[in-house]
């Protein structure tokens, strides 16, 4: 794993960076109340097309006059080809499903490496529609599927056929084409697992590179799709869709639990994502100059960020007033800085005072966009070695340091207080998904999956310190004999101690838990915008909105489409 202290060193010098503490950034609360960044990985990923000049193009296209066939792309990418395989079928009224439990989607899509003859497309094409209940091989690592919007999808079509351009005030209240139901990698059904992927295909060797890629396609194929759709309707009043139209199209999406236990399940890895975005607010808050035109940019994406906000619908009222707070803090940050100020620290120490969470955390994003040359680079330091070791020989007076230390924030929770340990968390057999279930349901408790960390570690910490009583100047191995099942948690412990932030500080078994913060945080280091809960438990999503367009590839790029409005007409 490299390291914060490795990062700093080799680029900066021996000076540490202020980084902000984890007891601040590692809070539930605040985890939920980020925002996309120039570090998020559809930005990066992104940048890297546009900046190597990727060729992508379509070696098979065979649509039919309804948009109904097969198209297989070519990436030409530096480190190698691939291909992106799509199916577009037929589906009724009837048979259209957003869920999970759906059998048949709208299109269905694979990413394969090299390139694919017609033998292996039809391989393809017996298994890839049918996902979950179909099978691919290694070749294949991302496999996707996606459904039409039923607002947009028909609307556009009957637009351009009739030579008119889509009203941008529709299109805002459903920001695309299509919206993704399921974006499967490492290693599901018979696919090339993580290792693979990250060790042999270095354009795609970041976090969710590819993942992220599949989307980006889908959203290009959404735009291509409806116009052939609505050429072959109407030849002779086609129109073709302006570009800046195109452009506000994304993709959409819905998230629900499954992605939450990520976060508490890879916590060495979520420690690097952190970081990085700490270590780029840090290098700008120490290194980042200030002047007219720094003052200009800032004040413009301030305004910009309050109209996206603004901009995004939603019927949650719980998300309509933080949208609403927001908007209140861009306007105090937009009056503090009129007023004049000598530091980025003195900026954030202002919005840390004057701001909600959300307010605070925008204005981090916005001022990673200030200095590309402070940020960009640590877009290479996403990945980690996800090890978790165990030393046995460590005494168990300095493992009970460093829960004192570390995790004082467990220590402080009263796990015996009413609600405090209601929830739990389960896997459904029936399609392997996270669940939420009360302690009530003893049966169901028995399924319970170890996102306790909290609680966890507040067990270990009580049986350790009876242990060191009777047993002082033992060491961990031993300790682990005399509890093997607290082997886990002591390895979490023991291996977390080498993070600066990592662990998520709060009691995820709580009654009153709120998985959307999970959900948003996650997100946000993908890119999405524009969230839009449908319940505690799940969320609706914009994925590559504002981004460039393929046929932009090699003319000059701006690498500016964060918070993007919608294009005036």
């Amino acid at each position: 794993m490299t390291t914060h202290a490795a990062i700093h060193t080799s680029l900066w010098g021996d000076n540490a960076l202020p980084l902000r503490p984890a007891g601040q950034v590692m809070n539930l609360e605040r985890l939920g109340a980020y925002h996309q960044s120039r570090l998020s990985f559809m930005r990066t990923l992104v940048r890297r097309i546009f900046r190597e000049r990727w060729s992508i193009e379509p070696a098979i296209f065979e649509l039919d006059k309804d948009g109904y066939g097969t198209v297989v792309y070519e990436v030409d990418a530096p480190n190698g080809m691939f291909s992106f395989v799509l199916f577009s079928d037929y589906l009724s009224a009837d048979e259209r499903n957003d869920r999970v439990i759906a059998t048949k989607w709208d299109l269905t899509m694979a990413l394969v490496e090299g390139k694919v003859d017609r033998q292996y497309v039809e391989q393809l094409r017996l298994n890839v529609p049918k996902q979950e209940a179909g099978r691919v091989d290694s070749r294949v690592f991302v496999l996707s599927r996606a459904n039409r919007s039923s607002r947009n999808f028909g609307y556009v079509v009957d637009q351009l056929a009739s030579g008119q351009q889509p009203d941008i005030s529709k299109i805002s209240e459903v920001g695309y084409l299509y919206r993704t139901t399921a974006v499967y990698g490492s290693g599901k059904l018979g696919m090339a697992d993580w290792e693979k992927v990250h060790s042999k295909h270095k354009d795609f060797s970041r976090p969710f590179a590819g993942e992220m890629f599949v989307c980006l396609m889908l959203r290009n194929f959404s735009l291509l799709q409806v116009e052939h759709i609505a050429r072959h309707r109407s030849p002779e009043t086609f129109g073709a869709m302006q570009p800046e139209i195109k452009r506000y199209f994304g993709i959409g999406n819905s998230t629900g639990l499954g992605m939450a236990p990520y976060l508490v399940n890879h916590p060495l890895l979520i420690n690097q994502w952190v970081e990085m975005r700490e270590l780029a607010l840090a290098r700008i808050r120490t290194l980042g100059g200030i002047d007219k035109q720094v003052l200009a940019t800032l004040n413009e994406l301030i305004e910009r960020s309050a109209q996206h906000t603004l901009e995004t619908i939603t019927e949650d009222d719980w998300q309509t007033q933080n949208n609403k707070v927001v908007i209140e803090d861009m306007t105090k940050l937009g009056g503090f800085i009129e007023t004049g100020f000598n530091s980025w620290n003195e900026l954030v120490a202002f919005s840390e005072q004057q701001c909600s969470l959300q307010g605070q955390e925008m204005l981090v994003s916005i001022m990673l966009e200030m200095h590309p040359e402070l940020v960009d680079e640590l877009e290479d330091f996403h990945c980690s070695d996800e090890q978790l070791d165990l030393d046995p020989l460590m005494p168990t007076s300095e493992l009970k340091d460093i829960i004192e230390r570390r995790y004082e924030w467990a220590l402080a929770i009263d796990f015996d207080a009413e609600g405090a340990r209601e929830t739990y968390w389960y896997r459904s057999e029936e399609k392997m998904e996270p669940r939420l279930g009360s302690v009530a349901d003893i049966e169901g408790k028995k399924k319970q999956m170890a996102l306790g960390v909290g609680y966890a570690v507040r067990k270990c910490y009580n049986h350790l310190s009876n242990y060191i009583e009777q047993n002082p100047g033992h060491t961990t191995a031993r300790f682990m004999v005399a509890h093997p099942k607290l082997r886990g948690i002591v390895r979490r412990i023991q291996g977390m101690d080498r993070c600066i932030y990592g662990d998520i500080q709060a009691n995820l078994l709580d009654r009153d838990v709120l998985p959307m913060h999970l959900l948003r945080c996650k997100l946000a280091f993908f890119g999405v915008s524009k969230f839009d809960p449908r319940s505690r438990l799940w969320v609706r999503n914009t994925m590559f909105q504002g981004a460039p367009l393929l046929e932009d590839i090699g003319k000059p790029f701006v690498d500016d489409w964060f918070m993007p409005l919608a294009p005036k007409q």
